[in-house]
């Protein structure tokens, strides 16, 4: 093997640890996704307006769901380097700030859902109403939000706990919870959707109530595991008995994470406002779009994992001070993740025309929804490389760069272009999409130029 090989391609060694980290993560988010692509399924076999009003009210409960994990992902960074020190008592320092954060989140996206949530989901039913009842799509979409909102609670305790595991190195036991989940997800599903077993017929309804149920039991078998295993996890020792931050740490804590905490509210936002854009099109975009996200999300768990990885290899490396091993396991990991996604958008093309045929919806929607897939499927390597820099920049605590990296460009670029293009031109919306995925690659460039200068190798946690 010649030198420029052995920059990007690791010994048998290197790939075993890579995918003892990312495999569990990628099965974990694989199965959920699984679950929710057949939750999706079950639920576009009702109606297109059942399915449009789930799909807008789960695009804005992501934005939740992303402030949630950018909340945790700064203290995050912390607590993978303080892994990698040895310090326990830091560890437990960030998990409490995590809980604080979770908590005053999930109270304020509670009050915001609940007040605002039909004006929220009407934003998106202001285009044609071809393919299916902009009314009916809404009254589904309140219906479905009001059952989902008592999943908050459950999803912000298993992020804290669950995130703090993975950054320890234990990805294992979320995995497993996970695959939980996934089984009461689909029995419920089945039963509730449709009202099989003397159950009644709740349609969205049931399948919120799926969802939620399984949320619960995800995080309790993770709280559980956590606090009787505690040898294992050394950190959970105490860790109720006061939920006091020192002051200073709180401080360097919230700044630090402040950027992340920001960047995934306002890139979650940009995402939503994108969809809103396409949804000018009318109801058969947003159904289309919806079917075609539902796979291009369980074929996402690739590169997320990768990404993850990164995050929690290279940020125990820098924590331990290997500067020189953590650039070089980097350059190993980004080149894996485009690799393996640029086989796995081969097999996303090979499903495009099969997958929008199981769903009950207007021919129009099923050619939307296969053109949306292949247009995901083209430009899935590129979404590997760049979010793999992402969390290269910011396991090195570079949460300003990546900030700028990654939300104000969605606003900057990403939402100008699907804004103009949908509302002051009649370019098809599919062509609409793939100029906004075109724009990205001015940061691609520029992800390669800060990650190849090496701005992200500094040691967060040493004194």
């Amino acid at each position: 093997m010649n030198v420029a090989a052995k920059k990007f391609i690791g010994d048998g060694r290197f790939y075993k640890h890579v995918l003892a980290v990312a495999v569990p993560i990628m099965v974990q988010n694989g199965i959920t996704n699984f679950v929710s692509l057949l939750d999706n399924i079950m639920v576009g076999r009702i109606g297109t307006e059942q399915m449009s009003g789930v799909a807008i009210v789960n695009q804005l409960i992501m934005i939740y769901y992303l402030c949630i994990f950018g909340a945790v992902s700064g203290a995050g960074i912390f607590t993978a380097q303080y892994y990698g020190e040895g310090n326990n008592d830091g560890i437990r320092h960030t998990f409490r700030f995590k809980l604080w954060m979770a908590i005053v989140l999930t109270a304020a996206a509670f009050a915001a859902f609940s007040i605002f949530g039909g004006e929220l989901i009407s934003k998106y039913l202001q285009g044609s109403g071809d393919g299916g009842d902009p009314t009916a799509a809404l009254m589904y979409g309140k219906t479905y939000m009001k059952v989902m909102l008592l999943g908050l609670p459950p999803f912000m305790l298993l992020q804290v706990y669950a995130g703090t595991l993975r950054e320890c190195g234990e990805t294992v036991v979320p995995m497993k919870a996970g695959v939980a989940a996934v089984a009461v997800n689909l029995s419920l599903n089945y039963v509730l959707i449709y009202g099989k077993f003397g159950a009644p017929a709740l349609g969205v309804a049931g399948a919120a109530i799926a969802t939620v149920t399984a949320r619960y039991v995800e995080a309790a078998v993770v709280i559980i595991w956590t606090h009787t295993h505690r040898v294992r996890n050394p950190f959970i020792e105490g860790i109720y008995k006061t939920f006091k931050v020192p002051a200073a740490l709180a401080k360097r804590y919230f700044f630090k994470g402040l950027p992340l905490l920001m960047n995934e509210t306002l890139w979650s936002a940009g995402m939503a406002m994108l969809t809103q854009c396409y949804s000018v099109r009318g109801l058969s975009v947003i159904a289309g779009l919806n079917i075609a996200n539902t796979i291009n999300n369980v074929f996402n768990v690739v590169f997320i994992a990768m990404g993850e990885a990164v995050a929690i290899i290279v940020g125990q490396l820098l924590g331990a001070g290997k500067m020189k091993q953590a650039r070089d396991t980097d350059n190993k990991l980004i080149a894996f993740s485009v690799f393996c996604c640029i086989f796995i958008a081969a097999v996303m093309l090979a499903c495009a025309p099969m997958f929008p045929k199981l769903y009950n919806t207007s021919d129009q929607a099923r050619e939307l929804a296969e053109r949306f897939i292949i247009a995901q499927a083209i430009f899935m390597p590129q979404c590997a490389f760049m979010h793999a820099t992402y969390f290269t920049l910011r396991s090195g605590g570079k949460t300003i760069v990546t900030f700028l990296f990654d939300s104000v460009f969605v606003w900057c670029v990403s939402v100008p272009v699907a804004y103009i293009f949908s509302r002051y031109t009649g370019i098809y919306a599919v062509y609409i999409f793939a100029l906004v995925q075109i724009a990205d690659w001015v940061k691609c460039v520029i992800g390669f130029v800060l990650v190849k200068k090496g701005v992200w190798l500094q040691n967060i946690v040493k004194s």
